[in-house]
């Protein structure tokens, strides 16, 4: 059993710790598998639709649609948007997370312009080795033998479904020298600190996932405007729009069930599950694209599978 702390439903809204049962791990596990799945086709979606457009523009265009197609969420939702009596330490904590998580999508991409994308992106999705000792070193969390070997064995699923044919420890054999594999670990470690403060946020302080995603989607088209500017835009981003629509509800509709997920499970569970979406992501390249390493990818989600039931069980 792991106990942690899980947002009252009380009106009052206090934190209680309470015994996570079996059926709660698996509504968080269940949450977090469909947020990949997801997170997975917005990949898909991404690399399929907008490859035309530099990053900081396609992240410009689609986070500044996030609060509009997130409304209805917001309306629906019986929360306030920011809770009395502590707001400014809600939009304090929210912008920090979001200023974190701007440092790993800019080193990313940085590290994928210097580099080769077969290289670098099986070392950006090692989130979830970052994320175990963070959150057992910051936050004390206990997690069952079995339960640690899930995480390694989900781990190792996101590593393999981005490898692209070369020898496979061959990306972190060359890590120390490599200034793109620096980059694409700082980014890694960077995600990782977004995801552990995630759980912090939704489970110790609280915050509803209708509170961080606005705020955390104007912070990050705020970050992007200057880096927008230098690049020009393609002429035909208006016709476009539609797209930008459909890929900003993936990234709100996908952040609002993760955020769930959060609420229930400890980050060291939900970060390698969520990452699972590289699988979904390269599966669908395989078979829509007809992109290479097929068995490669069917593989990672055979070991994807095995290590959430680990996890399940643990």
């Amino acid at each position: 059993m792991l106990a942690i702390a899980v947002p009252d439903t009380s009106p009052k809204g206090t934190v209680i710790a309470v015994g996570q049962s079996l059926s709660t791990v698996n509504v968080g596990i269940a949450y977090a598998v469909l947020s990949a799945l997801i997170f997975g086709v917005y990949l898909f979606v991404m690399k399929r639709w907008f490859t035309e457009y530099p990053s900081p523009v396609f992240l410009l265009l689609t986070y500044s649609i996030v609060p509009i197609v997130y409304l209805p969420i917001v309306f629906v939702s019986n929360e306030p948007f920011l809770p009395a009596g502590n707001r400014i330490n809600v939009l304090s904590s929210i912008l920090a997370v979001t200023a974190v998580t701007a440092v790993g999508l800019l080193t990313l991409f940085r590290a994928i312009r210097v580099g080769e994308v077969s290289y670098v992106s099986p070392i950006s999705k090692i989130v979830p080795v970052f994320v175990l000792p963070l959150e057992v070193g910051l936050l004390g969390q206990h997690l069952s033998p079995l339960q640690v070997g899930g995480v390694v064995v989900a781990t190792a699923a996101v590593y393999v479904a981005n490898w692209q044919g070369t020898a496979l420890l061959a990306p972190l054999k060359r890590a120390r020298q490599s200034r793109p594999a620096q980059l694409a670990l700082l980014s890694a470690a960077a995600f990782a600190l977004v995801d552990v403060s995630k759980r912090v946020l939704m489970q110790e302080l609280a915050i509803e996932p209708t509170t961080y995603i606005p705020v955390m989607a104007v912070g990050i088209a705020v970050l992007m405007t200057p880096l927008a500017f230098r690049y020009q835009v393609p002429p035909g981003w208006r016709g476009d729009l539609p797209k930008f629509v459909v890929a900003a509800m993936f990234v709100a509709y996908a952040n609002h069930i993760v955020l769930l997920s959060f609420q229930l499970l400890p980050a060291s569970i939900v970060s390698p599950i969520v990452n699972g979406q590289a699988i979904v992501a390269v599966i669908l390249g395989a078979i829509v694209l007809d992109e290479a390493q097929f068995r490669a990818r069917l593989a990672a989600a055979g070991l994807a599978i095995v290590g959430i039931a680990m996890i399940s069980v643990g």
